[in-house]
């Protein structure tokens, strides 16, 4: 099976065709910038690129995207020429090409303002079932592009799977309060608790999603690390979460403590896998107690593909100290 993977100069398209790579399966590379891991430079929205690109495939992994640190320095025609008609060329010359599988990452961005709750409401379960309600083109024009991926199934029986992942870029977070406050790898651990997954997961969800898109036709899926949270906990978790850190992890304040290390105060909102985990048959290995785990054995909790992947940045141009500007 030869699969085209686009977007494979960015994080996640790199991390994938490294995995491909290391399975020795055949995979195709394509992006706006060359690349080690890059066979075919072009743009997703050309038609003629994308229907040479698609020669001899049988399954598509599209992570290719303007994402949100784009939101503040591209103007939203990019967005839509991008994130909507660069899936639509895809789609349409997948189905042309008789491809078998096609995998669209989304983000967990396109639940927006559903993210956010007042603050002495409960923090926000997010499953697959919560409405969307983007905030910025990207989140909006992420949400077009799944319709597109739902509506292709339904007049072509393309099987497509849409999983809407959460963070895992390695990058500093936007916010320089929480900047200045939390060593990187302190607010990523954190994370890891609601709102992040490991790159080495998210590439396993890809590639099992290939593997079951014939059977599924079609679904939408979060793709987050495995919170230890329950819909019980989330009162607290918006007032005090060190309080239930406490509670389900007795450890976790010695280990934080030894490195300087704090938790945050509150936590808004929780992403939910276990559709991902029940109907993929996904496994995601890291989560906050293996975090702990490590930081008790003094190794490194990220996984050695994150690490060989690093840090990209989004623009060819730096911004000071932030890690892109903020719309």
């Amino acid at each position: 099976m030869t699969i085209l993977v686009t977007g494979s100069a960015g994080h996640l398209g790199e991390a994938l065709m490294r995995s491909l790579r290391a399975a020795s399966r055949e995979a195709i590379g394509i992006d706006l910038k060359a690349s080690p891991f890059t066979h075919r430079t072009g743009d997703i929205a050309d038609r003629a690129f994308v229907r040479e690109s698609m020669r001899g495939v049988h399954a598509v992994i599209h992570t290719a995207t303007l994402h949100k640190p784009h939101v503040a320095t591209h103007p939203a025609q990019h967005f839509v020429d991008t994130n909507i008609s660069g899936t639509l060329a895809l789609l349409e010359e997948a189905v042309a090409a008789g491809v078998r599988a096609f995998v669209f990452t989304s983000t967990t961005s396109v639940f927006g303002a559903a993210l956010t709750p007042a603050a002495d409401a409960p923090a926000a379960w997010i499953t697959e079932c919560v409405a969307p309600v983007p905030k910025n083109i990207y989140g909006t024009t992420k949400l077009a592009a799944e319709q597109l991926c739902e509506l292709y199934h339904r007049r072509h029986g393309l099987p497509v799977l849409v999983l809407r992942t959460s963070r895992f870029f390695p990058e500093a977070d936007d916010d320089a309060a929480k900047r200045a406050a939390y060593d990187l790898a302190n607010a990523q651990a954190n994370e890891l608790l609601y709102r992040r997954a490991d790159i080495e997961d998210v590439v396993n969800a890809h590639l099992l999603a290939i593997e079951r898109a014939p059977a599924l036709g079609f679904g939408r899926y979060i793709v987050s690390a495995t919170t230890p949270f329950a819909p019980e906990d989330l009162a607290l978790l918006h007032r005090d979460a060190p309080a239930v850190l406490r509670r389900l992890f007795p450890s976790f304040e010695a280990l934080y403590g030894a490195r300087g290390w704090r938790m945050f105060p509150r936590i808004d909102r929780v992403y939910v896998n276990a559709s991902a985990r029940h109907e993929l048959g996904w496994q995601p290995r890291h989560h906050f107690a293996q975090v702990l785990g490590c930081l008790a054995a003094e190794r490194e909790f990220r996984s050695p593909l994150a690490l060989a992947v690093g840090a990209k940045g989004y623009h060819a141009t730096t911004f000071g100290e932030l890690p892109y500007p903020v719309d």
